[in-house]
């Protein structure tokens, strides 16, 4: 493996001592006994413009910290909703060196910016140019839902470099063994994935989440965020109880889907909707306890 990123004398650059966004949010709300609202949304959609608007309106009524989407052609894990609008955002010619626009709007509006992407895109752009161009933009941290930290060396390099978070996901069926090495080797939080299968709202939480954030705890983690199924306040209010924070996709970016789930609403309907269904999270979220 090649370090590209040197000193001007040809020394590879050392670890970054930068402050994390992500657990300084975190630092603050548990000071307060609350959890964080994390919000999903992929990038370019309906269309980039449009995108950057819903992901300040999600700031600005409620959201905490945004993941940021990069949409993908083959997105193993996403359900029918994120699935259409991922669609619906390469259709409209969203790109991966337009998302820092994203990240620089969530970071303006007061957000923690995040990007959460299959790794195949980031290993094609470049994993130093990544890092880089996402430090540049205010970026706070990278959620791969498809790299595990046993492959993740260059990635561990450039964000470590670069002071960025690395969020890597647990499931209910992680053996104690694999949530210990997530632990050490995660930074900002883990995602603990409420089940097995394809994100979507879901009518129901079992207990499983509550479970898993406490093995996961009990492995070391330090931050542990819960997502895949809340879709209400009241699964959000559930799963803040005892989750450092609540992760929300599907149901923020239904909003923006038109009645036949394939294409999108009017914008300034769907940004209304997206306003409501948030400020509706964050109240239920927020005090969950």
């Amino acid at each position: 493996m090649t370090n590209t990123a040197t000193t001007p004398s040809g020394q590879p650059l050392g670890i970054s001592h930068k402050l994390s966004q992500t657990e300084a949010m975190f630092t603050k709300f548990k000071a307060q006994n609350k959890p964080a609202f994390i919000g999903y949304l992929p990038y370019g959609f309906p269309n980039p413009e449009v995108s950057l608007d819903a992901l300040r309106t999600m700031v600005e009524h409620g959201v905490d910290a945004v993941e940021i989407g990069l949409p993908y052609s083959d997105p193993v894990m996403d359900g029918p909703v994120i699935q259409a609008a991922s669609s619906i955002a390469l259709k409209n010619g969203e790109t991966i060196k337009r998302v820092f626009e994203a990240v620089e709007t969530v970071a303006n509006a007061g957000g923690v910016p995040l990007i959460m992407s299959y790794w195949n895109l980031i290993y094609h752009y470049g994993v130093e140019r990544f890092a880089t161009d996402f430090e540049n933009a205010g970026g706070a941290g990278l959620i791969t839902p498809d790299l595990i930290p046993d492959e993740a060396g260059e990635w561990i390099e450039a964000s470590d470099r670069h002071g960025l978070d690395r969020i890597f996901l647990v499931s209910p069926d992680s053996a104690d063994e694999r949530l210990e090495t997530v632990a050490r080797n995660a930074r900002g939080f883990v995602y603990a994935a409420a089940r097995m299968g394809v994100t979507g709202e879901r009518s129901t939480i079992d207990a499983s989440p509550e479970m898993l954030v406490e093995r996961t705890r009990k492995a070391g983690a330090k931050n542990v965020c819960v997502g895949i199924g809340v879709s209400t306040a009241e699964q959000g209010a559930q799963v803040g109880s005892y989750a450092d924070g609540v992760i929300v996709g599907s149901a923020l970016v239904h909003t923006l889907l038109a009645d036949d789930n394939k294409t999108a609403r009017d914008t300034t309907e769907g940004l209304r909707l997206l306003a409501a269904k948030a400020e509706e999270l964050a109240e239920g979220i927020h005090n969950a306890r």
